[in-house]
């Protein structure tokens, strides 16, 4: 069965650097992918284009826009911003509720988002806040009520740009070998955060080793590294 994928990330590149592989292997596989960016991260993470002369938030809205845009389509997703604003990234009851309908729509299999934690990034934690409570409101207590109701997805977190430091335990490896040029073309999409394109390539082909050490699939090149937050339900082992 194809599989539908939420990616919800609170700054608009956020999806390529940590997830970009695991999307392209889902839509390559038949599935479909929809990414939502909570901000652009216009103020705290568009360095590059703060450096051009009398630049305006208008003008780095649109350009994080078009790029997000461009490397959605590289891993054939789709891309959608709230435009909440960052740093801080505040979210009211109305943007919860539009979290909410956003999961009533799509109706993922799987969600993907940020850690709990994360100490030098104010606007993840919140991000991940919010993605839970509204894949929770969306879901309900799991029995008839009120309310209209979505399955609930499987939830993982995806890799944080300090693991170590943000209370990441990977126990999920994609291998993203068959689709890493989708990876490379999205992320190449991203110039206004282009000094984290070799950091990522880097990153993928140690976490290959992590999976082929694990799996003993030697054709394993490179991989992204996924922590899966809920029990797996079975019917055997």
């Amino acid at each position: 069965m194809s599989k539908k994928l939420l990616v919800i990330g609170a700054h608009s590149a956020d999806f390529v650097w940590r997830a970009a592989g695991t999307i392209a292997v889902i839509t390559s596989q038949g599935g479909s992918a929809t990414v939502i960016a909570l901000s652009y991260g216009e103020r705290g993470e568009s360095g590059e284009l703060w450096k051009e002369p009398e630049q305006t938030i208008e003008n780095v809205k649109r350009i994080r826009h078009q790029e997000a845009e461009t490397a959605a389509a590289a891993v054939e997703a789709t891309f959608r911003c709230l435009d909440l604003g960052d740093y801080p990234l505040n979210i009211s009851n109305a943007a919860l509720e539009q979290l909410v309908e956003l999961f009533r729509e799509f109706q993922p299999d799987i969600l993907l988002t940020h850690t709990p934690a994360d100490p030098f990034n104010p606007d993840h934690p919140v991000a991940y806040q919010a993605v839970q409570k509204a894949r929770l409101l969306a879901s309900g207590a799991g029995v008839a009520s009120a309310f209209k109701r979505i399955g609930p997805p499987d939830l993982y977190i995806f890799e944080p740009h300090q693991p170590e430091l943000c209370e990441f335990k990977p126990n999920t490896f994609i291998d993203i070998t068959p689709v890493m040029d989708k990876k490379v073309k999205a992320m190449q999409a991203m110039q206004a955060q282009s000094y984290l394109q070799d950091y990522y390539t880097e990153l993928a082909t140690r976490r290959a080793n992590h999976a082929r050490r694990i799996s003993g699939m030697g054709e394993i090149r490179y991989a992204e590294a996924l922590q899966r937050t809920l029990p797996w339900v079975v019917k055997s082992l």
